[in-house]
């Protein structure tokens, strides 16, 4: 399993090189043709290319990704290493060491078939052209396996996750000479200031919503103005980043987010955006969780967690199309995205018989 991971490592994979995302398919490709004994279907779409392999009819999805937010090079200054009981490079944990496991557990079983494997290149970014795949992969299926690295340098899964959803307020304004008629412009800059502090008060004008994820959080990210030091700007932009615990709070901030009106006269908004991973609420893990519990107990393994983050990912889509989903299956370490990431060894092979297990009683 190690030298399988680092067969992975040492092929760089950043989701902005699509010559890079090529590479990585066909390395991930063939190694998982040696151990699934068949070549995968290579699907490429907007010059990103993801890999699926279908065993009979599937009753199981396992869902990966093999793009990593490294930019080209980094292994330079991050080389492969082991040491000290870790493995280290980028993408190792987010999530490479997931897509090793993953092979690995569908090779121990007798047989792979009832399952389904989907593994994409662009979910760092959202997975804008793998989501159809994604969902249309997962609908139908008793399960969906995301193997995510786990939550924790201590190996708890993901039980729920956080919505997400993405806006653009683009503010019209007029622009005018800052020092001959400023009185003649309407600054986008000042209306969009009015905006940034209504945004940010919309959560909390929502009250509780009783999730164990939370509250919803409406952050005003990226601010830009104006076009040059002397003129009163005819334009500003606020980006929004959204995160939801439920469908409900989603659909509300929508709503909210589309009735912004300017509260400077003359100025006009327009707010681009709106949903894009719907919430993997806890519900839909809860008897995964359970199940996974118990298997942990048989094999004699440290008692499960399952933890509610706010992060995103694939299994997002998977659970919005009512499958059944658990999450954060894959690698356990820290540093995910940061100079410390690093997958614990000793943990790989207890995970990947974990998994193993999950499958086998599912796809029944």
């Amino acid at each position: 399993m190690l030298a399988d991971l680092e067969e992975l490592v040492v092929c760089e994979s950043f989701s902005a090189d699509h010559a890079a995302l090529a590479r990585s398919a066909e390395v991930v490709g063939a190694q998982g043709a040696r151990l699934l004994g068949r070549a995968p279907e290579t699907i490429v779409i907007g010059g990103v290319p993801h890999l699926r392999w279908v065993f009979g009819t599937p009753r199981v999805l396992l869902v990966g990704h093999h793009d990593t937010v490294w930019p080209m090079g980094s292994l330079e200054t991050h080389p492969w290493s082991v040491a000290d009981g870790a493995a280290r490079g980028p993408g190792v944990l987010d999530m490479k060491a997931g897509l090793v496991q993953m092979f690995h557990a569908l090779a121990s079983l007798p047989s792979p078939d009832g399952v389904c494997v989907l593994i994409n290149g662009d979910e760092e970014v959202g997975s804008p052209t793998s989501r159809e795949l994604i969902e249309e992969s997962a609908r139908g299926c008793a399960a969906s396996f995301v193997l995510e690295a786990s939550a924790n340098a201590e190996g708890a899964l993901k039980t729920a996750r956080k919505g997400t959803s993405r806006y653009e307020v683009v503010v019209h304004g007029r622009a005018a000479h800052a020092g001959l008629e400023p009185d003649k412009g309407v600054n986008a800059a000042i209306e969009a200031a009015h905006q940034v502090l209504a945004i940010a008060g919309l959560a909390a004008s929502m009250g509780p919503t009783g999730s164990p994820l939370g509250a919803p959080t409406v952050t005003p990210t990226l601010l830009s103005a104006g076009s040059t030091l002397n003129t009163v700007p005819a334009q500003a932009k606020v980006s929004v980043d959204v995160r939801v615990p439920t469908a409900a709070a989603q659909d509300r901030i929508d709503t909210l987010m589309h009735g912004l009106s300017a509260r400077t006269h003359g100025a006009r908004l327009r707010v681009l955006g709106g949903r894009r991973r719907p919430p993997m609420e806890p519900e839909s893990s809860a008897e995964l969780f359970a199940l996974a519990s118990s298997i942990a107990a048989e094999l004699g393994q440290t008692p499960l967690r399952g933890v509610a983050v706010g992060s995103a990912s694939d299994g997002n889509y998977t659970a919005g199309t009512g499958c059944p989903t658990l999450d954060g299956l894959g690698g356990v370490g820290s540093g995910a995205h940061a100079d410390t990431e690093h997958v614990v060894i000793g943990q790989m092979l207890p995970r990947t018989r974990l998994l193993a297990q999950l499958i086998a009683r599912t796809r029944r």
